[in-house]
Formats: structure tokens, C-alpha cells, sequence
């Protein structure tokens, strides 16, 4: 795969970029204090399924404007997001904001924000509904239960799939990879 450094103003960001650019593109955001090369695997079998990545090693101070100039930068006008942990976080902040940019999303171990978690607490009850095909990911952290009220934030397409684990990213990649093909695909 490919590293660039992307400056936005004053802040970078180092992507990890692979397939043909020619391709539908997947953008993947991962949790915080995840290694650079969480997504490397999960990258190569999304490229095998001729998918383009563009894998974030790090979401820190990364926002919408932001976001969006770094896939200007990379000349791509609409990717699916994929996010792990505070990646879903992001994700589904962009999603619900970003109507137009985005055509799916995968979030796993997170709900929409404006549905309650794992421990009863809202994160942000003004967080819009997503207007895009979405699937969340139940795990250790996100029970399926909980996972399910998500979909009425969601306005689109919505499945739950569900792994037993506490990272899809590292303990599960074949199954995340699965869940991304299903939501990219364009039949």
C-alpha cells in the first residue's frame, strides 16, 4: 500500500492508500490508540474484492471539512465509510452530515449517537439521522440489542451483523471484510 501525508491547514494526516483508484472507494477510521496498520489486513482482502482503501492511521482532530479535503486531495467524490470504536464514532458524525459524499456505512461497536449505548447514555441526541444504506457491527461492547436501535436513526438499508469479539479490526478481520463488500457492493 501507498502512504501520503495530507495537510489541511495546519494539521496532516497520514493515509494508507491501495487498489485501483479507479475503483469504489472505502474509507476506513480507526479507534483510538489503534496501531497505523490496524486496517492492513482487512485492506488487502477488500483490494482482492477490487475495492480502492483509503485507511486512516489516526482520526485524531480529523473532522468533517477536514474529511472532505483530504478525499478532494486523493480525487475521490463519494467513498462507504468504515469505522471501529471512536472511528464509528466519527463515521457516523460524517454520514449523518455529510449526505451526498458518502454512500454506506459500517460501524462496529458503535450506535448512532442519538440512541442510547451500552450504558444507557446518549453521546450527542442532535446527531441527524443517516440518509445512506448502513450496517452496524454488534460486539463484546455493543450488544446486539442495543446495536438494533440504531436503525431507527437510520434512514436507508440497515442490517446488524454480529461478531463475538472486542475489536472486528484486529480479532475478526475476515467478517469486517465481509460486512464491507455487502455494503459497498453496487447490485
Amino acid at each position: 500500500m501507498e502512504t501520503r501525508r495530507i495537510a489541511v491547514g495546519d494539521r496532516a494526516w497520514t493515509v494508507r492508500i491501495g487498489g485501483d483508484q479507479f475503483r469504489h472507494t472505502v474509507v476506513l477510521l480507526p479507534d483510538d490508540q489503534a496501531p497505523v496498520d490496524v486496517y492492513d489486513s482487512v485492506c488487502a482482502r477488500l483490494q482482492t474484492s477490487d475495492l480502492r482503501t483509503v485507511a486512516f492511521e489516526s482520526i485524531d482532530g480529523l473532522d468533517a471539512p477536514a474529511m472532505y479535503a483530504v478525499l478532494d486531495e486523493l480525487g475521490v467524490p463519494w467513498a462507504n465509510l468504515v469505522g471501529c470504536g471512536a472511528g464509528a464514532d466519527l463515521g457516523w458524525q460524517l454520514a449523518a452530515r455529510g449526505f451526498g459524499r458518502f454512500m454506506g456505512l459500517v460501524a462496529a461497536g458503535r450506535g448512532h449517537p442519538a440512541a442510547a449505548g451500552a450504558d444507557g447514555t446518549v453521546a450527542d441526541s442532535g446527531c441527524p439521522a443517516v440518509e445512506i444504506p448502513t450496517t452496524v457491527i454488534a460486539t463484546k461492547q455493543l450488544p446486539r440489542a442495543i446495536a438494533e436501535t440504531a436503525g431507527r436513526h437510520v434512514y436507508g438499508e440497515f442490517r446488524v451483523a454480529q461478531v463475538d469479539v472486542a475489536d472486528p479490526a484486529t480479532e475478526a478481520a475476515q467478517e469486517l471484510a465481509t460486512e464491507i463488500v455487502l455494503r459497498s457492493g453496487q447490485w
